[in-house]
């Protein structure tokens, strides 16, 4: 059972940069695809980006491209999520998503392990 803790949210004004981590509790460059939800409240549940951690290959969804980057560090078992340009509409419960086993990244019914979520509220 793979345990993935997120952290790194909290409060910023619109315009302001945020980086999330997602610690894995073991090696994740076999993890296949991990990826970045978020759930705003009364809302789905939306993929944000993924990473192909075998080849380090990254995927966004397009309301977050040119604003957010995902990475990997294979040494300390971690994803980040660096948000940039940050709009209170980004404001939601993020959550990390590993070993996808569905056909596309962002289904969020797709992953064996989730985290907790970490919350990002931006204020305008």
């Amino acid at each position: 059972q793979v345990q993935l803790v997120e952290s790194g949210g909290g409060s910023v004004q619109a315009g302001g940069s945020l980086t999330l981590s997602c610690a894995a509790s073991e090696d994740i460059y076999g993890k296949n695809f991990m990826a970045w939800f978020r759930q705003a409240p009364g809302q789905e549940r939306e993929g944000v980006a993924s990473i192909y951690t075998r080849l380090g290959i990254a995927d966004y969804a397009n309301s977050v491209k040119g604003r957010i980057t995902i990475s990997q560090d294979n040494r300390k078992n971690t994803v980040y999520l660096h948000m940039n340009s940050l709009k209170p509409e980004d404001t939601a419960m993020y959550y990390c998503a590993a070993d996808l086993f569905r056909d596309h990244w962002n289904d969020k019914r797709g992953y064996f392990y989730w985290g907790h979520g970490t919350q990002v509220t931006v204020s305008s």
